[in-house]
């Protein structure tokens, strides 16, 4: 039979040893660990740290997000994308020649009625200028807010492109695109624009501002505006019902001015009184009527009469100089300057010596 241990009880330091033992073994994460090695302040600073750091790739995101916006937004509002209300009152509505000559008493009120029920649904288009701004297009509209305010009910402000400063070839080419696609133009409102725009100096001439204008129309349409671009050059101050010329009317008048009928249509028109476009037409036709029954120069054989025009010049002092040469002449015409009788003789005198 085996002899039994006897087992005797640890001392203090045996103790002590075992307890540092323990202390000292690292930590196996088994399932059983229920203290961390790491103290709590320490996992509290490391959770923290953590978070921050979530916080920071959000606030980036966001931050990268907003400036792009603004970016967006800046080149908006460069591009004249950006509606922006502005105070009627600060809009020079004439800061270009209107192509439109008179409006429509019942469309307008149509127009008035819809912005106080719905709003504009369409901006209008301006440029900024030193006083404020210049109104591009959106006549009509802008007349419209200004009945309103007029009459007490409030639309002082007007939503609004802001275009970059333009050109006065481009700001007259939107105006005519947008009346073309909202409200047609008629055949002599589209040839006096070509005039005006030609005569302040925009385009060199009244062909190539039809051509400008008109681009997207077709040759034979252009070749109208023309026609009636004649018609307003030569009789437009004496025409009360201008706009009611049919397209066979102006094309009629404009071939007889080419052929030298100036001179007995404004006679026909000059204190003519007339209520109606009818009675204004029919005195035209008259004088028409006169002019055909003319005896032609049978030398001529019959042929329409060739003008051909050259190429008018804007003076650096105001006034624009227009020529067009016949077979027989050639007529030279000064425009916006007032002359006395000794400037025009030497005018005639140096253009005699120049031809001998």
């Amino acid at each position: 039979m085996a002899k039994r241990r006897r087992l005797t009880a640890p001392d203090a330091s045996t103790l002590q040893q075992l307890e540092e033992g323990f202390v000292a073994k690292p930590s196996l994460g088994g399932p059983l660990e229920t203290k961390s090695a790491v103290p709590p302040i320490a996992q509290v600073a490391a959770e923290a740290a953590s978070l921050a750091g979530m916080a920071s790739v959000t606030d980036r995101v966001a931050l990268a997000r907003d400036q792009g916006d603004a970016e967006r937004l800046r080149q908006a509002e460069q591009s004249g994308l950006l509606v922006q209300m502005l105070a009627i009152d600060g809009i020079d509505q004439d800061f270009i020649r209107r192509d439109r000559l008179g409006e429509d008493g019942e469309a307008m009120e149509e127009l008035v009625s819809s912005i106080v029920t719905h709003g504009l649904r369409s901006p209008i288009e301006v440029v900024q200028t030193e006083d404020g701004y210049g109104l591009i297009s959106g006549f009509r509209r802008l007349l419209a807010f200004r009945q309103l305010t007029a009459a007490g009910q409030g639309f002082a402000e007007i939503p609004a492109f802001v275009r970059t400063a333009t050109s006065g070839e481009t700001a007259y080419v939107s105006m005519v695109e947008e009346n073309e696609i909202r409200a047609n133009l008629s055949h002599y409102e589209r040839g006096r624009i070509a005039v005006l725009a030609a005569g302040q100096g925009v385009f060199p001439s009244v062909e190539v501002a039809v051509d400008k204008l008109f681009s997207a129309a077709s040759k034979a349409k252009r070749s109208k505006v023309r026609s009636f671009a004649v018609v307003h050059e030569a009789l437009g101050d004496l025409l009360h019902f201008p706009t009611a010329l049919t397209e066979k009317a102006g094309l009629q008048l404009a071939t007889a001015l080419r052929g030298g009928a100036q001179v007995q249509l404004r006679a026909v028109l000059d204190g003519a009184e007339v209520d109606t476009a009818k009675g204004e037409w029919a005195l035209l036709q008259q004088a028409l009527k006169a002019t055909a029954d003319a005896p032609r120069d049978a030398a001529r054989g019959g042929r329409p009469k060739q003008i051909t025009r050259v190429p008018e010049r804007t003076l650096p002092k105001g006034g624009v100089l227009r020529a067009e040469v016949t077979a027989d002449g050639v007529r030279i015409e000064l425009k916006g300057r007032v002359l006395n009788t000794d400037t025009a003789e030497r005018l005639l005198q140096m253009i005699a010596r120049q031809i001998g």
